[in-house]
């Protein structure tokens, strides 16, 4: 799973002082950083999406190949800025390198195929970035090439190294007692699957649910390695996956995702649409952000019923990473399932908001990144990622940039 766990928008899913028992309450509700004013979200910039080929995927498709892939439009014609080219371009050529040595989940492509274009990336001039992409790269639909597109930043919190009045909620690091077990070696019909949790006596149990963690069954496993102000803030750091503490003197700690406790991830803000919880128009991070602060005790009871949590790792290079352990570029990376999309792969998204639209590259996964033509978009740090990323939530059609001639093998069933 990448460092950066899930989408806002479907999350829609996103906690403040005061809100999470047990040992993740703050010491002191005024003494420590107070909880931010939520920037406004971003309005939509409207924009007719370019639509699909006509196209009627098996129901029950599982990889990219089982959906079906279909020639899209010639890449030159795509509506592709010359800055988000090369965005792109760039974010290429940090996993072009990994890519041909993955095993591509979706069936699509191979390792090799990625050869020419990794090598002619290295020394291409940005300038020239859309030509780079007509030159190696051909457009393929996958499935019906529906898409449907949300948003992801990384978030910065106030937090500190050590336990301090107005600090207290712990940052975790995966604990001791989390086990993984890979399940393909026990049955081949088994293989890529994997579960996560622990021993109890001769038993292999779920690891401990949010709550349980939250009221301090993994004080003794888990070693703490930072303390966050703000429950409501961490919470939303955990669906991000990674992010970055703002620390008493001025400084900035990074963290990233170490593990997962393997429940799975429900994303309370369906939970509080279908309960009616909020006014049209609220369903966004900020919105979700201030009814959690105004209904305390409601907002810990659904916090709990998302039982995934998620554990950190401080970061000292470049980042935040991605699903493929490298740093993801905000503007041009974005998470998707690779059981459709190559990790690594170009990506022209055409949506019905305009921000969304251009040229991204495949470089992170998400627990609710989930099925065919699902993308959760990159937008970096700051006050500006956060206003787009809380609100971000697109329609349209989406073609995947494949190697030329895939799309000839693929038809000839090689």
């Amino acid at each position: 799973m990448r460092a950066i766990v899930a989408a806002l928008a479907v999350l829609l899913s996103g906690c403040s002082t005061g809100m999470v028992g047990g040992a993740g309450s703050p010491d002191s509700a005024g003494s420590g950083a107070p909880p931010r004013a939520e920037p406004p979200v971003r309005q939509p910039i409207p924009a007719t999406p370019l639509m699909p080929s006509p196209a009627a995927p098996p129901a029950t498709a599982k990889t990219g190949l089982q959906a079906g892939v279909v020639a899209g439009p010639p890449i030159r014609t795509l509506p592709i800025t010359a800055q988000a080219a090369e965005r792109a371009l760039g974010a290429y050529r940090i996993s072009c390198t990994a890519m041909q040595k993955r095993t591509d989940a979706s069936g699509l492509t191979r390792g090799a195929d990625w050869a020419d274009s990794c090598a002619a990336a290295r020394n291409w001039a940005g300038s020239d970035a859309l030509n780079f992409f007509a030159t190696y790269f051909e457009a393929v639909q996958v499935g019906d090439g529906k898409a449907h597109a949300t948003g992801y930043y990384e978030p910065e919190i106030a937090g500190s190294r050590d336990r301090r009045p107005g600090y207290g909620v712990p940052v975790y690091a995966k604990p001791t007692d989390l086990a993984e077990v890979d399940l393909g070696q026990f049955a081949d019909s088994l293989k890529g699957r994997k579960i996560r949790g622990r021993v109890e006596g001769k038993t292999f149990v779920p690891y401990y649910e949010r709550s349980q963690i939250e009221a301090g069954a993994i004080s003794d496993m888990a070693p703490i390695i930072a303390w966050a102000a703000d429950p409501v803030e961490m919470f939303f750091l955990e669906v991000q996956g990674s992010g970055r503490l703002r620390l008493p003197d001025g400084g900035v700690m990074r963290i990233g995702f170490a593990g997962q406790n393997g429940r799975d991830y429900t994303g309370i803000g369906k939970l509080m649409r279908d309960r009616n919880l909020l006014a049209p128009g609220q369903a966004s991070m900020q919105g979700i952000m201030a009814w959690l602060r105004a209904h305390p005790e409601e907002g810990r009871a659904i916090m709990n019923e998302n039982k995934s949590f998620v554990f950190f790792q401080e970061l000292k290079g470049a980042g935040p990473l991605g699903a493929m352990g490298l740093p993801v570029t905000g503007l041009a990376s974005v998470a998707t399932d690779p059981a459709f999309t190559p990790l690594g792969a170009p990506i022209f998204l055409s949506m019905d908001r305009a921000e969304a639209n251009g040229l991204w590259v495949a470089q992170d996964t998400g627990g609710a990144i989930k099925g065919s033509n699902r993308f959760d978009t990159f937008w970096g740090a700051g006050e500006e990622a956060r206003a787009i990323a809380g609100g971000m939530n697109a329609r349209g059609t989406a073609w995947l940039l494949l190697p030329v001639g895939t799309l000839a093998r693929l038809g000839g069933g090689q």
